[in-house]
């Protein structure tokens, strides 16, 4: 038996970016042939792009978790890593994304939109792409990105031209039936309709879609009942329609009643998407009122009682019977042409243009501030900085001395004179604290060592056999040694 899922909690994970290669090139009578480590391929990232074949999150009910693949590491003799694929998931017409927090990210209207949930590690370069003036053959390569990973809910929002409210047990399924190809599912007891049911209608050169929403009742904005769960279904049609029940047996309850309570539900129910989908509230939605059931005698005296009332809130007022078939040209007719002066009303779609943003002339891609935790200590914040240093093989001398030239260069070294640090002070950048040593020189200036070493920071603060000796002769009050006052 087919689920009908409308809202799910997903959790994505991009393809983690592979690392590039430190290699050199080895061939017979050519000791040094320079660096040939190739780069690493990119994380695949992934996407959520809507098809007009899925009607459901359901998928996503029982398959929460995706990964896209992981880059390949770069190798030797100029090799690229291959990047890593990415993966597609496909998502109805009306879907909408939003964070943990339900900040919206995304509302996916339209075949073929697609956003990208999660984007993919870059992959780190090869020392052949890191070779420099100043750095000829580089024993170090730079590691690979790890591939963004979120939690996202995903709601789904039917994308129909007219929604049928009404009281459980109104007629709205059997309308549905009649109207379209549709066969949802009809019986004689309340909340018979537990999912939102789609039909297309065809008349005289019009197509237009119909939805029945579940069954509201007085509290549906605040939750009672199925309200909350499918009331965000109606937010897309452009016309509503009120079907009654006539010939309900209920006590207290009457077509007007019945429909004043509805459109206080409906004015207290405040969309999210006001601002994207360009309907405004459902208050302010066009309204037709459809008295149903007219094929029983009492029902019919009953529409003759209310009808001018209702005709006098401008609203068109429509007599049928979906079981005798009366009265559903008409009104498929009149519906056909309040879709069409919606539609004609809208503005023209003007295409998505690609914006550029500039960077700003004095924005340095980074910001210092000090750190509420370590006296003395600075943060460096900025996606630069923080991808650098998740880019870096600490256990290589080479590697951590070319970082420290990216961020002199960056100016965050100047920046750190400018707020005051003291030489050994404790600065934060993304996962990694070190002590900031000032006046390190850079490129050029760096005598060439060994592959993976650097000379900056190669320093020795250990204390000598021969110092610890000479102090433990000076605190007894022994005499120093020829040799060791030589040394000292």
């Amino acid at each position: 038996m087919s689920r009908f899922v409308d809202r799910v909690t997903i959790h994505v994970a991009a393809g983690n970016g592979g690392h590039g290669c430190a290699s050199v090139h080895r061939e017979k009578f050519k000791p040094l042939g320079g660096p040939d480590g190739g780069n690493g391929g990119n994380g695949g990232s992934v996407r959520l792009v809507v098809d007009p074949q899925v009607h459901t999150l359901l998928d996503f009910h029982f398959r929460p978790h995706a990964k896209a693949s992981n880059g390949k590491p770069g190798a030797g003799d100029n090799r690229d890593g291959a990047n890593g694929e990415d993966l597609v998931l496909k998502v109805p017409d009306g879907t909408v994304v939003l964070d943990e927090n339900g900040t919206i990210l995304a509302d996916l209207v339209g075949a073929g939109t697609t956003f990208e949930a999660a984007q993919g590690g870059r992959g780190g370069l090869g020392n052949a792409s890191l070779a420099s003036k100043a750095r000829k053959a580089p024993g170090f390569a730079l590691l690979g990105e790890d591939g963004q990973e979120r939690s996202l809910v995903l709601e789904l929002k039917s994308v129909a031209d007219v929604g049928l409210v009404g009281f459980p047990s109104a007629g709205k399924s059997s309308l549905v039936s009649v109207l379209s190809a549709a066969k949802p599912k009809i019986a004689d007891y309340p909340f018979t309709t537990l999912v939102p049911n789609l039909g297309v209608v065809q008349t005289a050169g019009e197509v237009f879609t119909i939805a029945d929403v579940p069954g509201l009742i007085p509290g549906a904005s605040t939750g009672r009942g199925l309200g909350l769960e499918f009331l965000r279904h109606l937010e897309r049609c452009a016309v509503l329609a009120h079907v009654v029940d006539c010939a309900t047996l209920e006590p207290g309850r009457d077509p007007v009643s019945d429909i004043d309570a509805l459109e206080a539900e409906l004015a207290a129910y405040r969309p999210a998407l006001d601002a994207d989908h360009g309907l405004g509230d459902l208050a302010e939605r066009p309204r037709v009122v459809i008295l149903n059931k007219i094929d029983v005698p009492d029902a019919a005296e009953l529409a003759d009682l209310v009808e001018p009332e209702l005709a006098e809130r401008g609203w068109p007022v429509f007599r049928i019977s979906a079981v005798a078939h009366e009265g559903l040209r008409e009104l498929t007719f009149a519906l056909a042409k309040m879709v069409r002066e919606y539609r004609e009303a809208q503005p023209a779609k003007v295409p998505r243009r690609a914006i550029i943003r500039p960077k700003a002339v004095d924005d340095t891609g980074f910001t210092i501030i000090r750190d509420p935790e370590i006296e003395g200590g600075f943060i460096v914040r900025g996606s630069r900085p923080e991808r650098w240093i998740a880019q870096t093989q600490f256990d290589n001398d080479e590697a951590v001395g070319y970082l420290a030239d990216r961020l002199n260069r960056l100016g965050v070294e100047d920046e750190l004179v400018k707020l005051g640090a003291e030489p050994g002070a404790p600065v934060t950048i993304g996962a990694v604290t070190f002590d900031w040593e000032p006046s390190t020189p850079m490129g050029d200036d760096v005598p060439v060592t060994g592959r993976g070493t650097d000379i900056r920071l190669d320093r020795n603060d250990r204390v000598g056999a021969a110092e610890r000796k000479q102090a433990r002769r000076l605190r007894r009050g022994l005499p120093v040694e020829d040799g060791e006052q030589d040394q000292s």
